[in-house]
């Protein structure tokens, strides 16, 4: 068998995920990015997407909240805004939260205070409807 990778997904609130993986694909800062078993160190953040593990050549993918990765040879850790498993997502209240927000951002320009919040949350609706669809 080959060497397993422990993945730790953690939100302020609880510890979503922990277990033995072979893969798992991280939406970074700076790109989405695979980590296997073995991986060179890394910090990065972790912007608003989706994210999937690999375990016995099934992928279970979550939709992502920001933060932070450590990624280290044996271990991920994740630490997450928030963490919303694909198959708890509900896809009807997921397009309300974007078009939501969308008629929010509709009327807001980019120097109002609370554009930032609502983009984000644009972002997050739209990371749930990306990985319910794949569930």
């Amino acid at each position: 068998m080959a060497e397993e990778l422990l993945v730790e997904i953690v939100t302020p609130e609880e510890m979503v995920f922990s277990d033995t993986v072979e893969m798992v694909t991280i939406p970074g800062g700076d790109g989405e990015f695979g980590v296997l078993y073995g991986h060179a160190p890394v910090l990065s953040t972790v912007k608003i997407g989706e994210l999937n593990i690999t375990k016995g050549n099934r992928k279970t993918y979550y939709a992502v909240g920001k933060g932070y990765a450590e990624v280290t040879a044996k271990k991920v850790t994740l630490l997450l805004e928030k963490v919303v498993k694909a198959s708890q997502i509900d896809k009807e209240r997921a397009r309300r939260e974007l078009s939501e927000a969308e008629a929010d951002l509709s009327r807001m320009t980019k120097e109002d205070v609370g554009f930032q919040e609502v983009s984000e949350r644009l972002s997050m609706a739209e990371a749930k409807l990306k990985a319910a669809d794949k569930a």
